[in-house]
């Protein structure tokens, strides 16, 4: 990378804690969201894509579509856990006339839209799960670096609303995803599917590096190789960052359970509904409408709350609301009643995508953002393999054999609703408080403690 100096009219001013202080204008925060919106449309997306060209163009034999899923994106989604943290941290200490994460942003989104071409272009199970390994490399090689912005930029008066533009622009990105897929299985027309989402992520790439400070200086290598670097990544000091190791599980099982339901949708609605192939893709645009209306009333409001109420327990609600959903789903007998419980899987879902990103940002140390939220997205990318190798390879086929076609789906939609309630449960243990806030001293305690105590 280039050597630069920075302008300290491109910095922004930070507290000794790392935390930015100057506010951000609104339009510097849609701008720094707008790329959570290609970057999750690749993803929602490319799934539906490939689950229906599973069920439909017949790649495989019939009952063995959830093994065939899980052998197409579980390399892929390894590599996805490797590469995002340690490129994460290489970009913290990167320096660049672009600052220290845009470099990564503009090569990581040109090599995604050549990788989905590939897939769009392979026809056999093999070649498909090649480029799904290339495109995840790439993808998370933009990814790490882009999700340490936050934490670069916005101040602690900000969190609250710039986690829920995140929220809010990461619900866009899965809607436009989703129904780009079912419009593929829809009219058949999976390849020209396939590059919109390459061309969705490349506009918003292009908004985010031309159009959003490049942030705060890299920090300081001390002459430390490269190769130092990248074994920082991984050091066993982050396992005394109690609350994150939490927060990290807890989001690993919420997102695993919400991918559940769109991994399994396609094969759900042709399964267990018995619908046609155009029938699918209009029940799935339904649910998309259903979710996406969920989402909306719930992302902003949920964010503003929890500046409120606290963080836990907004996402305590959106825990409950979502493990409803699925469940409603689950049971449904016909289309109505699954829009019903997408619905409420829509509320939860867009509740937890707005405050898990602010609670996350609240708790982790500021000078390595980029490491840190690489190693938080390590639950984001092994939550949905986990969810298709559980729910998709061991639970639907083998209860399709075992108790009849179409039954599968349902069993499997059932294990996203355990995942919710594991998720709940790894959330108590974490401290909520940002970071920067003062801890209160032993002597401050007791005097407290002295002051509050009753009478007599």
């Amino acid at each position: 990378m280039h050597g630069s100096t920075e302008r300290p009219s491109e910095v922004a001013a930070a507290t000794v804690s790392g935390r930015p202080t100057r506010p951000l204008a609104v339009t510097q925060l849609l701008r720094l969201s707008l790329y959570w919106l290609g970057l999750s449309a690749v993803f929602a997306g490319i799934g539906g894509i490939l689950t229906g060209r599973l069920q439909f163009d017949h790649l495989v034999p019939v009952g063995t579509e959830g093994e065939a899923y899980v052998q197409m994106t579980l390399v892929g989604t390894l590599i996805a856990i490797v590469v995002q943290p340690t490129v994460g941290t290489i970009s913290d200490y990167t320096r660049s006339r672009w600052g220290r994460r845009k470099p990564f942003i503009v090569i990581g989104s040109i090599l995604d839209v050549v990788f989905l071409f590939g897939i769009a272009s392979s026809n056999t199970v093999l070649a498909i799960a090649a480029f799904m390994i290339l495109l995840q490399f790439s993808s998370n090689f933009a990814q790490g670096p882009f999700q340490g912005y936050v934490p670069d930029l916005v101040p602690a008066p900000q969190v609250g609303l710039a986690s829920s533009l995140v929220g809010l622009f990461s619900v866009l990105g899965n809607v436009t995803g989703f129904a780009i897929a079912a419009l593929a299985v829809r009219t058949n027309q999976f390849f020209l599917a396939t590059m919109a989402l390459g061309l969705v992520e490349f506009v918003t790439m292009i908004g985010v590096v031309l159009r959003v400070d490049k942030g705060p200086p890299p920090r300081d290598r001390a002459g430390r190789p490269w190769r130092s670097i990248v074994g920082e990544a991984w050091g066993t000091d982050i396992l005394r960052e109690r609350s994150f190791l939490f927060l990290l599980g807890s989001r690993f099982f919420v997102l695993m359970g919400a991918a559940v339901l769109v991994n399994m949708q396609t094969f759900y609605m042709a399964q267990s509904l018995h619908l046609s192939q155009t029938d699918t893709g209009t029940a799935q645009l339904e649910v998309l409408g259903v979710v996406l209306v969920g989402n909306i009333l719930a992302v902003v409001p949920a964010g503003r709350l929890s500046d409120r109420v606290g963080r836990k327990r907004v996402i305590y609600v959106a825990c409950l609301l979502g493990a409803t959903g699925l469940a409603i789903v689950a049971a449904a007998p016909s289309v109505p009643i699954a829009l019903v419980g997408g619905g409420l899987f829509g509320i939860g879902s867009g509740s937890f995508l707005a405050v898990d990103w602010a609670l996350m940002t609240d708790i982790i140390p500021k000078a390595e953002s980029g490491r840190y939220m690489g190693i938080s997205n390590v639950a984001t990318a092994a939550s949905g393999i986990v969810a298709v190798a559980i729910a998709g390879g061991l639970v639907m086929d083998r209860v399709n054999a075992a108790a009849g076609y179409g039954s599968g789906p349902r069993a499997a939609i059932l294990v996203g609703v355990a995942a919710y309630a594991i998720g709940a449960l790894l959330l108590r243990p974490v401290d909520e408080r940002r970071r920067e806030d003062p801890v209160p001293s032993i002597d401050m305690e007791v005097e407290l403690g002295a002051t509050t105590a009753p009478a007599g």
